[in-house]
């Protein structure tokens, strides 16, 4: 496949890392001034590490574009589907609901008013 050419990301990766740059050597010059503090010097450190990260950024987006443009083969894809599938064992089992038959007679009273509020209620969501 051939590579593709990306001259507007190229640029803004340039200037990303110029404008870092820029702003480390103003750091510096900070640090260098009269009323400079360290504070200065650990963002004038800082700012070329940003520049040399984005760099690395747009490399690692390039070699993961090429991987995932490569066709696979069907082996690779079935042993991939079957990674994903959970084992039936590894969750615990879901708590019962107790089924209780000494239950208050207002809360028996207050989920039979519920229940037919329910029954008369109509779906208004499709409406």
């Amino acid at each position: 496949m051939p590579r593709r050419r990306r001259p507007a990301l190229i640029l803004l990766v340039v200037l990303v890392a110029l404008g870092c740059l820029a702003l480390g050597w103003w750091q510096w010059t900070r640090y260098e001034a009269t009323g400079g503090t360290g504070q200065n010097l650990g963002y004038a450190l800082q700012w070329p590490l940003f520049a040399a990260f984005s760099v690395y950024a747009y490399r690692r987006f390039v070699q993961l574009e090429e991987v995932a443009a490569e066709p696979e083969s069907a082996a690779a894809t079935a042993d991939r589907s079957q990674a994903r599938e959970i084992p039936a064992d590894i969750l615990p089992p879901r708590p019962a609901a107790l089924v209780s038959d000494d239950i208050d007679p207002a809360t028996s009273e207050y989920n039979r008013y519920l229940a037919e509020l329910h029954a008369g209620d109509t779906d208004r969501s499709t409406a």
